[in-house]
């Protein structure tokens, strides 16, 4: 069993699949476990409970069909199966939450986006405060990178000579 764990926030974020892999590659390169995170935003009330339910299920098979495919382009590209959480509610007292009931994690990894937005709002909040709770690194990958740059910055480092 794994004693370090990356986390990495899945969503629909452009930047998040550079996240994923790399640290997927520094999963497989260091013997340790990625854990994705996913977070379903919290259903507002409904007048009719069937519908906030019908809403519920439709945000869990979202977040089941987005995690599955992340799953499958890490093990197809890195070897890795990463361990799925999925929950619901707000994402940064959902990591503060996980960082609680799992001491292994020792690094959550990020990407930054690129456009115009800035670095995206989990990066922004971390940057001005962090999570609070556990104090955990953040390693912040540039969401702009290609496949190839985050396979050399994940590569292991090789011995001098």
């Amino acid at each position: 069993m794994s004693v370090f764990k990356y986390l990495v926030v899945a969503d629909d974020s452009p930047e998040c699949p550079a996240a994923l892999l790399y640290a997927a590659l520094r999963a497989r390169a260091t013997g340790s476990t990625l854990v994705m995170l996913c977070v379903i935003e919290p259903v507002r009330e409904q007048h009719w409970v069937s519908v906030g339910e019908e809403m519920r299920a439709e945000a869990r098979e979202a977040a089941d069909a987005l995690t599955a495919r992340f799953a499958a382009e890490l093990f197809g590209e890195a070897g890795v199966e990463p361990e799925i959480v999925i929950r619901e509610g707000e994402v940064r007292p959902e990591i503060r939450k996980l960082l609680a009931e799992d001491e292994a994690v020792k690094l959550i990894v990020l990407a930054a986006g690129a456009g115009r937005d800035g670095p995206g709002p989990l990066v922004t909040a971390l940057a001005k405060g962090g999570l609070g709770g556990r104090a955990t690194p953040v390693l912040v990958v540039p969401g702009q990178l290609s496949r190839d740059e985050i396979r050399a910055l994940a590569a292991p480092a090789s011995a001098p000579t």
